[in-house]
């Protein structure tokens, strides 16, 4: 037994003296042979779907740009632009020495915008400005086609046109509710920048009921951080739904770039306006013939007024509603019927909304009493297209 112990101790050490001296010399020959790869089952998470097969997780406004971007349409316009005829041309020397070919030629000039397609059967909601003066309205849809377009109507006190096409199954706009916006809400500005073709830009209302800015007569703007750049004009701003909240219309800008303040027409302006020129061809408005400004600090104390709220008349037209009514320079409206009169443009909102013919109470204050006054509502004159300022003159 004791010499079995002997050749096994002396084995395991010969043994661990050749490991040493091959680890020492040769640590090669002791690598381990490469093992197949493991193979590790990753779990990979599956994105959620929806019901056309787009991945919700990856989607973020893509659903309300597929709802919205098939309703919003370029508009391209052209016009006829006589040049300044050259005084020579009436001297009759020289017209027979050069000839008839020298009279001036009209010469084109073209414009382009976006517009928003309101209904299947072929209307358009755009602003006044990008058809204003055009003598060919052409459109080019979502889906390739380019249709000739005709006039329905505008108010060039609001921006708002009203064009149509000549096509069925059109895929109309949803629209929206303001009572459903609000400050700080997510919307997309959809239209043809540039003309480099449909864009979508996304951004939040920043503000609510914007006046005073001296764009429109009337005035109610949405206020959005989207990206609003020339040829966006008559555009849709959609929510985060898809569905319509305003008409793209403006911006500010130093640069003639969006520097991040655009302003929208409400959808429920722009409404009640298309409706209206869709029915009557034109937008009735009240009207009682007076002109008024703001009161500032310096006129109060001028006038002897105990505040700044009101409208101060400076002027009266003749043989209108309020010189019938007898209403006076200096006077200052504090309301128009039930509603109560802070600025010259809340005065103009409040006449504008009531109907011709009808008789409204007027309270003033007149040299220091108040006094009430009823007059017959007229009806606001058409403001003059571009066209038509041009011919008059």
């Amino acid at each position: 037994m004791r010499k079995l112990w002997l050749i096994f101790a002396q084995t395991t050490t010969v043994a661990l003296a050749l490991l040493f001296v091959v680890a020492t010399l040769k640590p090669e020959w002791l690598a381990r042979a490469p093992s197949s790869p493991a193979v590790v089952a990753l779990r990979e998470e599956r994105a959620p779907v929806d019901a056309d097969g787009a991945s919700v997780a990856a989607s973020g406004f893509r659903e309300a740009a597929r709802r919205a971007l098939p309703a919003v349409v370029h508009i391209f316009t052209s016009q006829k632009v006589r040049t300044q005829r050259h005084p020579l041309m009436d001297d009759p020397v020289f017209r027979r020495f050069f000839g008839e070919e020298m009279e001036d030629a009209p010469r084109q000039e073209s414009g382009l915008g976006s517009g928003v397609v309101v209904s299947p059967d072929g209307y358009i909601l755009t602003n006044f400005h990008v058809i204003d003066a055009a003598d060919q309205i052409e459109v080019a849809l979502a889906d390739g086609r380019k249709l000739k377009a005709r006039l329905v109507g505008t108010d060039p006190e609001s921006d708002i046109a009203v064009i149509r096409v000549e096509a069925d199954n059109l895929p109309a706009i949803t629209f929206g509710h303001m009572n459903n916006v609000g400050v700080g809400d997510m919307v997309l500005a959809i239209g043809n920048p540039f003309g480099v073709g449909q864009t979508v830009t996304m951004g939040i209302v920043s503000a609510l009921g914007r006046t005073h800015l001296g764009i429109n007569t009337f005035e109610n703007f949405i206020q959005t951080d989207a990206a609003i750049n020339p040829g966006n004009s008559g555009g849709a701003l959609v929510d985060a739904r898809g569905t319509l909240v305003g008409i793209n219309t403006a911006i500010y800008s130093r640069t003639g770039g969006s520097l991040g303040i655009g302003f929208a027409i409400p959808v429920s302006s722009a409404r009640m306006i298309m409706e209206q020129i869709i029915q009557n061809g034109e937008v009735i408005r009240g009207w009682i013939g007076v002109e008024a400004q703001e009161i500032t600090p310096e006129l109060a104390e001028s006038f002897g007024l105990p505040d700044v709220s009101g409208a101060l008349v400076a002027g009266v037209v003749r043989g209108s509603p309020a010189d019938q009514a007898r209403i006076q320079p200096g006077d200052v409206l504090l309301d128009v019927g039930a509603a109560a009169i802070r600025d010259p443009q809340e005065m103009l909102d409040a006449i504008a909304a009531l109907k011709p013919g009808d008789d409204t109470v007027f309270r003033l204050r007149r040299a220091g009493s108040v006094v009430e006054v009823t007059v017959k509502i007229g009806q606001r004159p058409a403001l003059a297209s571009k066209r038509q300022r041009a011919d008059r003159r």
